[in-house]
C-alpha cells in the first residue's frame, strides 16, 4: 500500500471496529454519488470485504437526478469493475416532487436521495447504508446545527432506525477530507461534484471558513471537535 491508502485503510478499520460497524452476513449498500468520498469508500470496502473477520457484501448504487448537468461516468464505473465493486444506478426525478410553492435547495434533494437509497436497500434485503461523510463533514454538521438550529447534534458515524432492520455507517468518520483527497490523488481518480448551481450558496462552506479560522487548520483541535460529542460533561449544560 501507498501512504495515503494505509492512512485511510487504518482509519476506516478504527472506525468500522470501534463502532460495530459490520456483522456478520452484512449486506452493505454504498451510496456512491462518484465525488472523491464515496469513491474512496467504496475501494475501501472492497479491499476489506476480502479479509474482514466478519463476512460482508457491497453493491454500489448511484441516485440520478434531474438537477444539475449530465454526467459521464464511465471512468467510475470502469474503476468499480476494476475494483470488484458492483454497481447499480436509480434515476430519481427531484423537480418533480418540489410541492406547490417550494423552492429547489441542497437539502431536500439530499433527503429526496437518502429516502431512495433506503427504498432501494429495504427491497433487495440490505442491512447497512454505507455512507461517504469524513470526519470535517460531522464537525461542520455540528458547528451548522449549533449556529442555525440551535441543538447540539450531528451525523453519527452510525445510526440505527427503529423502524426497520436498517442501519447507516460512516466508515470514514475519521478520516480528514485533505486524507480522501490525497487518497484520491494517489490512487488518480477525478471526483464528480455537485453541478446544481445551489451548492455554492450553502450554509456548509460558510461554517467551514469558520472551523478553518476557528482551528487555525490544526487535526488535533479538529479532532477534538469530534471527541467532545462523546465527552459530554451533563453538570457544566444548562
Amino acid at each position: 500500500m501507498k501512504n495515503a491508502e494505509t492512512t485511510i485503510a487504518k482509519l476506516s478499520e478504527v472506525a468500522l471496529r470501534r463502532y460495530g460497524m459490520i456483522e456478520e452476513g452484512d449486506r452493505i449498500l454504498i451510496g456512491a454519488s462518484g465525488g472523491k468520498d464515496s469513491t474512496a469508500l467504496a475501494y475501501d470496502l472492497a479491499s476489506k470485504c476480502r479479509w474482514w473477520p466478519a463476512r460482508f457484501e457491497i453493491l454500489a448504487l448511484r441516485i440520478e437526478t434531474d438537477v444539475g448537468e449530465p454526467q459521464d461516468l464511465s471512468a467510475l464505473e470502469s474503476l468499480f469493475g476494476e475494483w470488484g465493486v458492483p454497481y447499480d444506478k436509480v434515476f430519481v426525478p427531484v423537480r418533480e416532487r418540489i410541492k406547490a410553492g417550494e423552492k429547489m435547495n441542497c437539502y431536500w434533494c439530499s433527503t429526496q436521495r437518502r429516502t431512495e437509497l433506503i427504498r432501494y436497500a429495504l427491497e433487495r434485503g440490505f442491512t447497512k447504508i454505507a455512507l461517504g461523510h469524513h470526519l470535517d463533514d460531522i464537525v461542520e454538521t455540528l458547528l451548522m446545527n449549533m449556529l442555525h438550529k440551535g441543538e447540539f447534534s450531528t451525523m453519527p458515524p452510525v445510526v440505527r432506525y427503529r423502524k426497520y432492520h436498517l442501519s447507516v455507517i460512516r466508515p470514514l468518520a475519521l478520516c480528514e477530507e485533505r486524507q480522501v483527497v490525497a487518497f484520491a490523488r494517489e490512487k488518480g481518480f477525478a471526483g464528480v461534484t455537485c453541478t446544481c448551481g445551489f451548492d455554492g450558496a450553502s450554509r456548509r462552506k460558510e461554517v467551514r471558513r469558520k472551523i478553518a479560522e476557528l482551528t487555525g487548520g490544526s487535526s488535533e483541535q479538529k479532532r477534538n471537535l469530534f471527541a467532545s460529542m462523546s465527552r459530554v460533561n451533563e453538570e457544566y449544560l444548562a
